[in-house]
């Protein structure tokens, strides 16, 4: 998990708190959950942390869909179906989010399981399966992955505008300006 300190965390942060903010989410919990996100899976390897009972990294959608069934697939347990589920909707988010575009080309090149499966839905139902683990230790947080869950699609729209705002920021035009102002 990242740290308050990390700068690239703060600047998520702000970026969250400010777009999130103009779209209605005012939730400061869910506001953090999200830049964390954008923070950790910065990371390559935490994006791609799931791995199968023989090591193997599960990055189609598809297969950690059916990494993640604890009656009929190979989750072992209802908590190893939580974090499979956790992270198929922060996967989810993140690329319908930050890579809606990555979504089609990779159906077009490569025939996967995930071809057949809707990211958004995906990612609502396992962040509201998730609130469903509302005991013990999990009683605290389910009440924020149900308000993801319900605030999905927003929150996906969020991130996207985020992504438009880094790509501006990017732009030529930008960054002489920003450099003139320093």
């Amino acid at each position: 998990m990242a740290t308050e300190s990390n700068p690239l965390q703060s600047f998520f942060q702000e970026m969250v708190g400010i777009t999130y903010d103009q779209n209605g989410i005012r939730n400061a919990e869910v506001q953090d959950y999200v830049a964390n996100l954008l923070t950790e899976f910065c990371d390559g390897e935490t994006m791609f942390k799931i791995r199968n009972a023989e090591g193997r990294c599960l990055c189609d959608m598809g297969e950690l869909l059916l990494e993640s069934d604890p009656v009929y697939g190979p989750a072992p347990s209802f908590d190893r179906e939580r974090q499979v589920r956790k992270h198929i909707g922060d996967y989810a988010l993140f690329l319908a989010g930050m890579f809606p575009e990555s979504l089609n080309h990779g159906r077009l090149r490569h025939a996967r399981i995930e071809s057949l499966v809707d990211f958004v839905r995906a990612g609502k139902e396992s962040y509201y399966i998730v609130s469903k683990f509302e005991h013990f230790e999990y009683t605290k947080v389910a009440p924020l992955f149900r308000q993801m869950s319900r605030e999905f699609e927003q929150l996906v729209y969020g991130l996207n505008q985020i992504k438009n705002d880094l790509q501006e920021m990017q732009h030529p035009i930008v960054r002489q300006t920003q450099e003139f102002l320093m």
